[in-house]
This record gives structure tokens, sequence and C-alpha cells, in this order.
């Protein structure tokens, strides 16, 4: 059985940890210390259900499955846009580059519905009517195409941007996709609560690494390694005393 050593900085995670907690279990705490040990990172999935060992993690594997983003060409029109500094949100034509403003149109989903169902660019038909689809981006990158008036020519441009597989809506870069991902779609939890909840799956390397660390030689390594500290024997005392 390896010896465990606790540094400064795990050591004094653990004493917060003991003393904000009431009646800390060994296990708990041995979590928290794994948490530290390993920089762990928990997130949840909410959409998915899933927990996985880091946000980092997601992502590597939602991108490999083409889960989190796909590759879009848009239109940029430089006539008339309605779009300035202040604007926040815009939809977009897919057919002309036509593009309605938050702040500079009163009803800009409805006049995105309207000019796309009488666009003649619009080719698409489902039971012979034209489709209503449309673009939607917040990304200020995006956003920025639009209200650039320095292009010499009125003809849109294509472009290839992002758009998000969970939300639809466009980004300029793949980077920006991640972001709103991580920001919007995950919840960070601790090792103590990944343990001590039934709700959600864990992924399954994240809980095949987290059953070996539960190994009963490795807690009783963490348990000899605490009592090694005067702080800390009271609460190793306590657990012994309860087995």
């Amino acid at each position: 059985m390896s010896k465990v050593v606790i540094n400064e900085e795990q050591k004094k995670a653990l004493a917060q940890f003991l003393s904000e907690t009431p009646g800390p279990e060994l296990v708990n705490t041995y979590l928290r210390y794994l948490e530290k040990k390993f920089n762990l990172e928990p997130v949840v999935f909410v959409k998915d259900k899933i927990i996985f060992q880091s946000a980092d993690e997601v992502v590597k594997i939602l991108e490999k499955e083409g889960k989190l983003w796909h590759e879009t060409e848009i239109k940029i029109g430089f006539g008339n846009a309605a779009v300035n500094e202040q604007t926040k949100k815009i939809y977009i034509c897919p057919f002309t580059g036509k593009v309605f403003g938050d702040n500079t149109h009163p009803n800009p989903q409805d006049a995105i519905y309207d000019w796309v169902s009488k666009c003649p660019e619009n080719t698409e038909r489902v039971g012979g009517l034209r489709v209503k689809r449309f673009f939607v981006s917040e990304d200020p990158e995006v956003i920025k195409n639009y209200a650039d008036k320095t292009k010499p020519t009125k003809e849109p441009v294509t472009k290839i941007v992002f758009s998000s597989v969970l939300s639809g809506k466009l980004f300029n870069s793949k980077e920006a996709v991640v972001e709103d991902f991580k920001r919007n779609y995950l919840k960070p939890v601790s090792l103590v609560e990944v343990q001590n909840q039934n709700r959600f799956q864990i992924e399954e390397h994240f809980l095949d690494f987290i059953q070996k660390q539960l190994a009963e030689d490795k807690i009783t390594a963490f348990v000899e390694a605490l009592a090694e500290h005067e702080e800390f024997l009271p609460y190793v005392q306590q657990w012994v005393d309860a087995e």
C-alpha cells in the first residue's frame, strides 16, 4: 500500500471542508481530498443527464462525436443593413443575407418570418409552401459582419461560420461555440455531490476512475496520512470509533 502525502494546499482545503461540514463523513472527506489531488472539476451536462470529469472533457467527447457545432454558410448583405453598434441579437435570411436587429426593428422575429416566407430566393418548399428557415446570432463577431459599411459591393458575400448543435445559434468561431456551451449547458458539481446523487449517469471513464480511487486500501492510507496531522486527529478518532 503506497503512502499518502498530504501537502499544504490539500491540508487547507480539507480543514475548510471539515470545519464547514456538520458531522463530516470519512468518504466525503476523502472525496474532497481527491478533488484537490487530481484538480478535478466535475460538471453536469444537464441536457443528457451525464456527469463528466471536467468541462474540457465534455467538449473533447462532443466534438469527436460531432455533437457540438456544425459549419454553416451564411450570406452577408451590405446594402442597407439594420445593424449598429448597439445591436445584441440578429435574425438572418440564409438566402439573401437580409438581417433584422433587435434594436433596429420593433419585431425582428416576426419580420424575418415574413421576409423568408416571401423571399424570391427562397426555393425551399414543404407542402408547396416556402420554408421559414432563418439564422439567429448573439455573437458580437457575427453581428459585426453585418454592421460593416465599408465593403465596396452591395452584392451579398458568403462566409463560413459555426452553428451550435444545441441552440442553433450562429457563432463566428468554434471557440465561441465552446465558450457558450460551457457557460450555458454545464453545471459545476463537487465530487461529494457526484458520489451522493442518483439523478445523473456518470461518464464511463470518470466512473471507473472514482471506483478505483474508492478502494479500501487507498482510503486506509488516506486516514493514516490524516492521523499524522494533529488538527485532523479528532476526526480520525471519530471515524475509527464509528467503525
